[in-house]
């Protein structure tokens, strides 16, 4: 019984943290930003050059997620060596959880502040998950950790949604919870984030125990030769990783096209609004519709894989990501441009679960015996940096054309990319190949 409490403990931090993911960067406070705060459009002046309002925010994204990826290698070697974790972890998602709820006062023309706070709220979110995923081996075993971690994510889908479907309530039928119309705005939406974030993730305090850490590094105690850990850390998986050539291979391939990917999620609800003139009421429909059809994709894509390889299944999906792309840079074609986009959005989650789970497979299947932890954690750190060039690519052509689909179209670069890197990856020899290239026995 004990046991079962840790675990649903530490699950509830998905329930309760996976709100910001939907609400604040893929559905609401980034459509706001972009087209309230920051001008959409109209834009804003920095520096004298003239920024269309998504290309500040995607400007910002970059930056948010640049700051997070250099600091996960060095927040992992610190939960790796400390018994502080649960301490670390409650400062990150508090700071998060106090800046996401700051959003509520950010208004049109405040999007110097808008952008440090969404920074901030961002390293919290990013910057708890990591301490957050240090406590699974803790609470799990080999033989359930995968079950475990699967219900991680189900409960985050169930919290974002659920969240989702209460903004939906909040916006426009609030006599459903007994408030009269106009008594909710997305400010409201943003500081329910923060509640339901702050609120569900005190189960995770209450419930999961802290433990002694087993790596010896803790003993170093000053924080400097741990931030040298980190990155030492990183650069001594790298080394290793040039030993197995598909393995390396297919992470620079994964880096690419799941950066199209996050670019994707973070500007689906930005080009609904600005191209389609989309509602926000429409755009959490949307998005719940993707989430559904994503969780079935996930099944779908999982059978198809273990029945034709991993290697082909990502590179169906890449091909559906790259059709996505150019339909909505020529959005209107066939039928009504709302239509399509409803298409779009069905595509689009059948291949999102699909191509990340059948990713995270394929890596698995690729690393040697005895370095899951290390190489798994690697995949986290290019997982981070994935959100870092897309909306940086998307922003600058966005700047240079003045359109949001011409934009759009930038990146399929990624995905064309990402899939010749993955046509040279050998599966049946990089699952064979647990041992470095030098080995006599390879």
């Amino acid at each position: 019984m004990k046991g079962k409490r840790e675990v649903f403990g530490w699950v509830m931090y998905d329930f309760a943290n996976s709100s910001f993911a939907t609400t604040i960067s893929a559905v609401i406070f980034n459509k706001y930003f972009a087209t309230v705060v920051a001008g959409g459009e109209r834009g804003v002046e920095i520096f004298g050059i003239h920024l269309h309002g998504t290309a500040f925010y995607t400007f910002t994204v970059s930056i948010a997620m640049t700051l997070s990826a250099f600091s996960t290698p060095i927040l992992g070697a610190i939960a790796d060596s400390i018994q502080s974790k649960k301490t670390f972890l409650f400062l990150y998602c508090y700071t998060g959880v106090l800046f996401t709820g700051l959003l509520y006062f950010i208004h049109e023309g405040d999007y110097w502040l808008g952008a440090l706070f969404f920074i901030i709220a961002n390293l919290g979110f990013v910057g708890g998950n990591v301490f957050y995923n240090a406590f699974l081996p803790e609470i799990s075993t080999s033989k359930n950790i995968g079950r475990i971690s699967g219900m991680g994510f189900t409960l985050g889908y169930l919290g974002g949604g659920l969240l989702l479907v209460s903004n939906l309530i909040m916006l426009y039928h609030p006599a459903w919870i007994g408030f009269p119309e106009g008594t909710f705005t997305v400010h409201h939406c943003f500081l329910s984030v923060s509640l339901w974030w702050g609120i569900f993730a005190l189960f995770t305090f209450v419930l999961v125990k802290e433990r002694t850490p087993v790596v010896g590094a803790r003993r170093q105690g000053a924080t400097v030769p741990l931030l040298k850990m980190g990155w030492q850390r990183v650069f001594s998986t790298w080394k290793n990783i040039g030993s197995y050539r598909e393995l390396k291979t297919f992470l620079l391939s994964f880096l690419l096209y799941n950066d199209g990917i996050q670019t994707v999620i973070i500007l689906s609800s930005i080009f609904g609004a600005e191209v389609l003139k989309m509602e926000t009421g429409e755009l959490i429909f949307y998005f719940l519709m993707i989430q559904g059809v994503a969780l079935l994709g996930s099944l779908l894509f999982g059978y198809l894989a273990d029945w034709i390889g991993r290697k082909k299944t990502i590179l169906l999906s890449l091909w559906v990501w790259m059709v996505v792309v150019i339909w909505a840079f020529r959005i209107g074609l066939f039928w009504n441009p709302k239509t399509e986009y409803w298409i779009l959005g069905i595509l689009a989650g059948l291949v999102l679960g699909g191509s990340q789970s059948a990713s995270r497979a394929l890596t698995g299947s690729f690393i040697p015996e005895g370095k899951n932890a290390e190489f798994f954690g690697f995949f986290g750190i290019a997982d981070k940096f994935a959100s870092i060039f897309g909306p940086l690519l998307y922003g600058i052509t966005l700047t240079l054309t003045g359109s949001l689909q011409n934009a759009i179209l930038s990146l399929i670069l990624f995905f064309g990319i990402g899939a010749i890197l993955l046509l040279r990856v050998d599966e049946k020899k990089g699952m064979v190949s647990s041992a470095p290239l030098d080995n006599p026995n390879h």
